[in-house]
């Protein structure tokens, strides 16, 4: 099992957005571990950036976490229903981030597609494949990640990244990656970080907002 640690996130969060996509994550419940590749994701630059919850160094209890350890899950809500998950990169005190954007399940599918629909994977229409963890949102209601694992240390049991799960039959991501980047999604409040280049995904993500 190859746990990425804090050292993976101590870096340019760009390269960390980037380099985080073909791999896992990692969500244990009940000693039952659910696994989903990384398809998409978005950089956040606190310091530089309008559309980053501590732009100009805000701090309020919802953005503290915002400041933690390399590594950190960063968990809030949006829209009082949506549930995002990042982690936070480059030193502490900084302020940056990656959010993940997209997943695919690649292990215990069928969990996962019971707390996403309420049905096993072999049940889904063609529509909910489609849409299975493509936003967000969904990949956090997919995991059963909520604002309970904010803050959550690097690498813990409970929720981590790993580069390869050989015990899973998961593999390293192959080099050279192949990857696309574009405007990010959701921030046309943003003004001129709208025009940002720092999504990032691969070939097989269908976008959805949430």
């Amino acid at each position: 099992m190859a746990k990425l640690q804090c050292d993976f996130f101590m870096r340019d969060t760009l390269e960390v957005a980037r380099d985080l996509l073909g791999r896992y994550i990692v969500r244990t419940i009940d000693g039952k571990q659910l696994v989903c590749r990384i398809t998409e994701t978005e950089a956040y630059i606190g310091a530089i950036d309008k559309a980053c919850h501590a732009y100009g160094g805000k701090v309020t209890p919802r953005t503290q976490t915002l400041y933690a350890a390399p590594g950190t899950a960063y968990v809030y809500m949006i829209y009082g229903m949506y549930n995002c998950l990042n982690f936070i990169t480059e030193p502490e005190g900084t302020a940056c981030g990656v959010l993940i954007r997209c997943g695919e399940p690649v292990y215990h599918s069928d969990a996962i597609s019971l707390l996403r629909f309420g049905k096993k994977t072999a049940d889904l229409s063609p529509y909910q494949r489609k849409n299975f963890m493509n936003g967000p949102g969904k990949l956090c209601k997919g995991l059963m990640i909520d604002r309970s694992l904010n803050n959550m240390p690097c690498a813990s049991h409970e929720l981590y990244i790993a580069d390869e799960l050989p015990e899973f039959g998961l593999t390293c991501r192959a080099e050279p990656f192949h990857y696309f980047t574009g405007k990010r999604i959701g921030i046309d409040y943003a003004e001129e970080a709208v025009d940002f280049p720092w999504r990032f995904w691969t070939t097989e993500v269908t976008h959805a907002d949430f």
